[in-house]
């Protein structure tokens, strides 16, 4: 059995616990209705989904999620719904052995889908045959001005910090700042920082900061291991006037980084530096703390 059959197979049982019989009977009667002849078959399956399958939370447990990366390292279920998953199993059906008969389908598909549709096809990427052929699709769908298909191409979705070329890539980071998303949830991001990305971060404080508006902590994540000398203006800023969690983002950015003044201002805060060198202080813990206090 290839990956692709691995994974529905492995979407068809985790919506066969939780979903109705009859559901789970039409899902597997649209095998023999998809075809690589015709997609109208698979355009029909793919909208009427939603009168077999809801938006509940698809249930993971921790055995589903180890198994779900061991499948496709970042894929992660548990933040789809029963409807998201049973449109990924129906894309995975559909014959792929055309890679320009297939992108075709898929163009169409995405130029025609509704909202709920548009937020499964962004969150299956990383799951679809030749996800390379999607890239200007998935950059498309961050310029999106609906925030859930935003959040579905950028949080908790590996396809971007795989395959998005670097203004892409920084595009997303920016859009999601701007936008107030949790960094935290997006996928690859230590790995794709760049020094580009960290100078419009700079640039985006600042302006926020002529405006007396306050920006969010996780930014500092992004900037880090490329801080210069001419930034200790900014640190010291945050580290006098900034709020706690403000100050913990920063000097986590200063643990980032090789800059000597940088690393000097950590030491500055011996307690800080012992919860960052023993993990009790991450970015998933700012992240997750900037995000609750701004609800």
């Amino acid at each position: 059995m290839d990956k692709l059959a691995e994974i529905a197979k492995y979407l068809h049982a985790m919506l066969g616990r939780q979903s109705k019989a009859d559901s789970i009977a039409w899902l597997e009667q649209q095998q023999s209705g998809i075809s690589g002849d015709s997609p109208s078959g698979f355009y029909l399956a793919f909208s009427t989904a939603s009168r077999f399958f809801d938006k509940a939370p698809l249930y993971v447990n921790r055995q589903d999620a180890a198994r779900a990366c061991e499948l496709r390292p970042g894929f992660s279920p548990g933040h789809w719904n029963c409807l998201q998953a049973a449109r990924a199993y129906l894309l995975l059906l559909y014959p792929h052995d055309n890679p320009d008969k297939w992108l075709a389908t898929l163009d169409k598909l995405f130029e025609t889908a509704d909202l709920h549709e548009q937020e499964a096809l962004y969150a299956a990427l990383p799951l679809v045959p030749n996800p390379a052929l999607l890239k200007l699709r998935a950059a498309e769908g961050l310029r999106t001005n609906m925030t859930t298909v935003f959040d579905a191409v950028a949080l908790h979705n590996s396809y971007p910090a795989e395959y998005l070329d670097e203004p892409a890539w920084n595009q997303l980071l920016l859009k999601a700042v701007f936008l107030q998303r949790p960094l935290y949830q997006i996928q690859g991001a230590d790995h794709r920082a760049n020094p580009t990305l960290a100078q419009a971060l700079i640039e985006y404080a600042h302006e926020r900061w002529a405006a007396g508006r306050n920006i969010t902590p996780e930014l500092w994540r992004f900037v880090g291991p490329f801080l210069q000398e001419k930034h200790v203006g900014d640190i010291q800023r945050v580290l006098i006037e900034g709020t706690p969690l403000e100050r913990e983002a920063i000097l986590l950015a200063c643990n980032m980084s090789s800059l000597p003044t940088a690393r000097q201002r950590l030491e500055d805060y011996p307690e800080i530096q012992a919860k960052i060198e023993s993990g009790e202080l991450n970015w998933e813990k700012v992240g997750k703390q900037s995000h609750s206090t701004a609800l």
